[in-house]
C-alpha cells in the first residue's frame, strides 16, 4: 500500500494554513528515521516563514488513517490562541463517518467518559480507548445524513459527527458504543484481532473480508476558529476512496 506524501491546501492567512490530509499520511514523526510525515512536508512548504522566525504547529492531529482538514498555525502567537480556543471549545469541528447498520434515531448524542483501557484493565492494544466511568468527560453529537443499502455489506449510514470535546479516538469510541462502529475500524470495529493481525501481516485479503476497506471511514470535513477577531472556516468533501465505497451501494 503506497503512502501519499502530498496534500491539498484549502486556505491560508498570515497566521493559519488549512490543508486536506490524505489517509495513511502520518501527521507527526513518531521516531527518528521514520516515514515522511505531514509535518515534514509542511516544514518544506513553509521554509521561508520558518527562516523568518515562524513555526509549524499542528492544531488538530488526525490519526494516520483519518483524512481531512488539518489546521496549522504559522506563528507562536497563533498557536497559543488556537490552543486556548481548543481548550475552551472555541474550535468547531465536524467529521463524516460511514458506519455499519442503520442508527435507530436520525440524531443522537453520546455523553460518556473515555479513558485508555490499559489503565484500568488488561488490554492487548496499548492505545485502545473505551467508555469507562473513571475516564475524562467526552461528548459527541451525531446526525444521520444518508442511509444506504450496500449490495455486499448490507445496511450502512453516512453520519455527521460533531465532537464537543477532544479525547483520543472519541468519535470512533462513541460510535462503537452506540452500536454502529466506523466501517474499516481495526480497533473498534468487528474485532480488535483485526488490529493485531494488521500489525503482524499488514493489509491482506483476510482483513479485507472482515473490514471491507483498508482504513477507517472517518473524514474531517469542517473546522472553524476565531483568530484576532476574524472567523475562519474551511470545508472538505469526502475523499475519492470513501466516495468509491459509497458509490457501490444500491
Amino acid at each position: 500500500m503506497s503512502v501519499p506524501s502530498s496534500f491539498r491546501i484549502l486556505g491560508e492567512s498570515a497566521d493559519l494554513l488549512a490543508v486536506d490530509k490524505p489517509p495513511f499520511l502520518l501527521v507527526h514523526p513518531t521516531k527518528p528515521g521514520g516515514p515522511v510525515t505531514l509535518w515534514d512536508r509542511l516544514r518544506e512548504l513553509l521554509a521561508y516563514e520558518l527562516a523568518s522566525g515562524g513555526q509549524v504547529s499542528l492544531i488538530n492531529r488526525l490519526d494516520r488513517e483519518t483524512s481531512g482538514i488539518t489546521l496549522v498555525a504559522k506563528t507562536a502567537a497563533a498557536a497559543r490562541s488556537c490552543a486556548m480556543a481548543m481548550a475552551r471549545g472555541g474550535v468547531e469541528k465536524e467529521y463524516l463517518a460511514i458506519v455499519t447498520g442503520w442508527p435507530g434515531c436520525s440524531e443522537w448524542s453520546v455523553n460518556e467518559p473515555i479513558l485508555r483501557l490499559g489503565a484500568v484493565e488488561h488490554s492487548r492494544i496499548w492505545l485502545k480507548r473505551g467508555v469507562h466511568p473513571g475516564g475524562a468527560s467526552a461528548s459527541t453529537s451525531f446526525c444521520v445524513l444518508k442511509r444506504l443499502d450496500h449490495p455486499i455489506h448490507g445496511k450502512l449510514a453516512l453520519v455527521q459527527c460533531m465532537p464537543h470535546t477532544g479525547r483520543t479516538h472519541q468519535i470512533r469510541v462513541h460510535l462503537s458504543f452506540s452500536g454502529h462502529p466506523v466501517v474499516g475500524d481495526k480497533i473498534y470495529g468487528p474485532s480488535e484481532d483485526c488490529y493485531l493481525e494488521f500489525i503482524e501481516t499488514g493489509w491482506s485479503h483476510a482483513l479485507k473480508e472482515k473490514l471491507w476497506i483498508p482504513r477507517h471511514a472517518l473524514h474531517s470535513c469542517f473546522i472553524s476558529v476565531t483568530l484576532n477577531g476574524r472567523r475562519h472556516h474551511w470545508k472538505s468533501g469526502l475523499p475519492e476512496d470513501l466516495l468509491d465505497f459509497l458509490n457501490a451501494t444500491a
